[in-house]
Formats: C-alpha cells, sequence, structure tokens
C-alpha cells in the first residue's frame, strides 16, 4: 500500500508498469537496456479515490490520460531501471495529493466606488486624447 494521504491509500495491484527504452543519457546503454518506466494507472476504475478527488485528478492530468480514464506517467529521467521507477510513482503520488485539495470557492466581489471613478477617469483621458488626435475641421471657412 502506498499512502497518499491520512485517509487514501493506493494498493501495488492498481497500476501496472511497463520498462520501455528511454532516451536521454546514458550512452550506448540507452539502445540496449529499457531503463524507462511507463506507470499505468486506472482512475476511473481506482476503488481507493473519493468521486471528487477522481474527477480533480482526470484535470489535472490534463492529456496524460486516456479516453478510457487510465492515466499514464513516463519516468524516463535517470539512467536507471530503480531510480525511474521510483520516480515515476513519486510522480503520481504528487499528482494524486494535488488531486486531494479542495479548491478554495470563488467569492464574488463588487469593484470599488474610488475603482469605477479612476477607470471612468482614465475612459475621458484616452477620449480627450483621442479627440485631439482627429483633423481640424473646416466649418469655419
Amino acid at each position: 500500500m502506498i499512502k497518499i494521504t491520512s485517509t487514501i491509500s493506493l494498493d501495488e495491484r492498481e497500476f501496472e508498469e511497463a520498462f520501455i527504452r528511454g532516451s536521454g543519457p546514458g550512452g550506448q546503454n540507452v539502445n540496449k537496456v529499457a531503463t524507462a518506466v511507463q506507470l499505468r494507472f486506472d482512475v476511473d476504475k481506482s476503488p481507493s479515490l473519493p468521486h471528487d478527488v477522481r474527477k480533480r485528478l482526470i484535470r489535472l492530468a490534463g492529456r496524460r490520460i486516456t479516453e478510457d480514464g487510465v492515466l499514464i506517467i513516463e519516468a524516463r529521467r535517470f539512467r536507471t531501471q530503480e531510480q525511474n521507477r521510483q520516480d515515476a510513482m513519486d510522480r503520481l503520488v504528487q499528482l494524486v495529493r494535488r488531486a486531494t485539495e479542495k479548491p478554495k470557492p470563488r467569492r464574488k466581489t463588487r469593484p470599488t466606488l474610488e475603482s469605477k471613478k479612476r477607470r471612468l477617469e482614465a475612459k475621458r483621458r484616452r477620449a480627450a486624447t483621442k479627440r485631439m488626435r482627429r483633423p481640424v475641421s473646416s466649418s469655419q471657412e
């Protein structure tokens, strides 16, 4: 079990790891050894996640989530498979932790009287500047 918060824990059986050839540092080793990790976590079918956390996680994951609701995290930063596994797991935990935070509700505010006055005064100044740029009318001829 991987502990996310005091109430949420993920079972290791809920995600799959696949090892693929990684790009980046490693020299000839990169072409031979599958050190990059592709971690797949089925967000839609996970019994560990509450409904609200699941919805926020899908929104936070963005393009890393498939149409089937599977979150894919690729880790290829390090040269060793074990470091990349740990990196992928850390990123998954961090993402789920961010999804557990409830967004602060927005409170409607009204503009102050002073800010309305400033806005109107700026509009008047701008209009006067534009009026001065107009060609002079020839109605006096």
